[in-house]
């Protein structure tokens, strides 16, 4: 098990970054210091959880073999049910190492945008945003709202989420694409079934993007508006809300998180930067794999399927991972749908 995880090498590596925090030099550089504490706590977490999962299994093993002439039930029973356990969070490690991408182990943002359809379309971006926030809860993310739109009738207009934690970026970027919902209407009085479509983006907040990323004066039109309010708690009256358009790609940035409207103008650039620099590098890879004849899934494709009626599944056209446990799913238990969509890539 150690080799697969490479546990020597990120012992060494842990070791660097203790040196590096070590040096006073580097509480002058905010910027590296947030850099080196969050791959710092991304490998110590992984080590921890290897030592926990070596530790346990080891444990089990011993008592098996010390038991194994006279193993009554319920300590097979026990020792059964703790191996299950033990499978599952190796699992869930063995994935955490395949997070080897450019951005993967960046803060992101996330986004949700309705499709066509009005308040059912609303009312279904606003079922995900549900689904995001309990799933986020559940594993311990930190995250806060950039930008709530708050739907007429119901539902939401948009929303864009900051997510922070190590690795963030590579788990939440399976989520990309559209999401299709069939179910009987709530606002249909004739009780018929209604299909929906909401979008999902995720971009990793990118700290140092190359100065070649750079975005002139006339290529931003900046709109000041007064925030609304956020996604259920305080209103901000002021006019503070920023709405920055870049004309040449067309991307729009809502930021109204803060009650000062510099620093509102400040979030959205850096997400635009961000946003830019992604574009460029996968501009390169769909270069990169147009040359080695691969297709891929590009943001926009149809990715998973929620039925609630008149069956429930829910199914990941991609990886083909699916569940009836369509409730489940929509209350945030969507780890499954996100390994096998990191088991995909590798593969």
């Amino acid at each position: 098990m150690g080799g697969h995880f490479d546990i020597s090498n990120k012992e060494n590596r842990l070791s660097e970054l203790n040196k590096k925090l070590s040096d006073p030099s580097i509480y002058n550089d905010p910027d590296e210091l947030a850099k080196v504490n969050m791959e710092h706590s991304s490998i110590s977490s992984i080590l921890d959880k290897y030592k926990y999962l070596s530790s346990n299994i080891n444990n089990n093993l011993e008592l098996l073999n010390e038991y194994k002439e006279d193993l009554d039930k319920e300590l097979y029973d026990d020792i059964d049910n703790s191996y299950s356990k033990l499978e599952e969070e190796l699992s869930s490690l063995e994935v955490s190492t395949l997070l080897n991408g450019e951005f993967d182990s960046y803060n992101c943002y996330l986004e949700i945008h309705p499709g066509a359809g009005g308040t059912e379309a609303q009312d279904w971006a606003s079922m995900l945003l549900r689904m995001y926030q309990m799933y986020l809860d559940k594993n311990d993310y930190k995250y806060e709202m950039v930008d709530y739109q708050e739907a007429d009738e119901a539902g939401i207009k948009s929303v864009m989420i900051h997510i922070i934690k190590p690795y963030a970026y590579g788990y939440l970027k399976s989520e990309i694409g559209v999401h299709r919902l069939v179910r009987i209407s709530p606002f249909n009085a004739a009780g018929k079934r209604q299909t929906s479509f909401a979008a999902v983006n995720v971009t990793p907040e990118i700290e140092d993007v190359p100065k070649e990323i750079e975005i002139k004066d006339e290529d931003i039109r900046i709109d000041i508006t007064r925030a609304s309010g956020n996604g259920g708690q305080g209103v901000n009256t002021t006019d503070s809300a920023v709405r920055l358009t870049h004309l040449p790609t067309g991307i729009v940035i809502y930021a109204q998180q803060e009650r000062s409207q510099l620093r509102n103008k400040e979030t959205a650039m850096k997400i635009l930067k961000s946003k830019l620099y992604q574009l460029e590098v996968q501009k390169r890879h769909d270069e990169i794999n147009s040359l080695k004849g691969n297709d891929d899934i590009n943001f926009g494709s149809q990715i998973r399927n929620y039925v609630l009626e008149p069956y429930k599944l829910v199914k990941d056209v991609r990886t083909n991972y699916e569940t009836a446990q369509a409730d489940k799913v929509l209350d945030g238990d969507i780890q499954g749908f996100i390994e096998s969509y990191i088991r995909l890539k590798r593969d």
